[in-house]
């Protein structure tokens, strides 16, 4: 399988902060990779990696066979990366005076160089696939949170990713409103999307994960298949965590 992803000894640094220490992580094509861990951990700091938005200080970071630079270096192959690379974050970050349809034609007519029509039919298929094509006219203030979010989803989706990377994607949302936008994701997994996915939804990680990561303290402490990590954890740090976030 290709791969998409390549960390080898990645280290990031706030400061004086060892945020993330040595990490050594693959991804590959069709794959989608859960990361688990504590608040303050490193799990968002880790993918903002992947599109550049966090610089890295030392080691190797590849992205769909672009070397992307430590801090200080040629950040040259950063622009066509970001192309590939979607991004969901915890709050919505849509365009408040645009439509929902602008907000998805921005990009694709920016970037790409699609023609108003083009963007415009990508924009209510995409509304379509994620559950809101009736939505189309709207602004996102007269959305609900759950419904802002799939369109960031469909606006990350315009751009035709060969990754997708989730940031706590439903942290910000209302419990009755987190459901819906799994969904979107449970069937993006189903379409073979490349994901990586920060989140604290145990359910959707042991159901939707190839792969579980779990990281403590900045280090990738234990990864293996769902069952495994949640069932068997190995490492006593999973174990104390898992404890914790499964008894609630």
């Amino acid at each position: 399988m290709a791969q998409i992803v390549q960390m080898k000894g990645m280290n990031k640094y706030f400061g004086s902060l060892h945020v993330l220490k040595n990490i050594e992580l693959t991804v590959e094509a069709g794959e989608v990779v859960v990361i688990i861990g504590a608040s303050g951990s490193g799990k968002s700091t880790l993918i903002r990696c992947v599109n550049g938005l966090e610089e890295y200080e030392s080691g190797q970071l590849t992205v769909d066979n672009r070397p992307l630079a430590p801090k200080g270096g040629n950040q040259k192959s950063l622009y066509a990366i970001r192309k590939e690379v979607g991004m969901v974050f915890q709050q919505f970050n849509l365009f408040p005076h645009l439509t929902v349809k602008r907000n998805i034609m921005l990009a694709p007519i920016k970037v790409k160089g699609a023609s108003e029509a083009e963007a415009e039919k990508t924009a209510l298929r995409l509304l379509d696939r994620v559950g809101i094509g009736n939505q189309a006219e709207k602004y996102p203030a007269q959305l609900s949170g759950g419904q802002q979010q799939r369109v960031a989803i469909a606006r990350a989706l315009a751009m035709e990713p060969r990754l997708m990377l989730f940031d706590e994607p439903t942290s910000a949302l209302d419990p009755e409103m987190i459901g819906e936008v799994l969904d979107v994701m449970r069937e993006l997994a189903r379409e073979g999307m490349t994901m990586m996915v920060v989140t604290h939804e145990m359910g959707f990680a042991r159901e939707v994960a190839d792969r579980v990561i779990y990281i403590h303290e900045g280090q990738i402490v234990e990864q293996g298949k769902p069952d495994d990590v949640f069932d068997h954890p190995k490492n006593e740090r999973t174990q104390a965590f898992l404890s914790r976030v499964l008894s609630h």
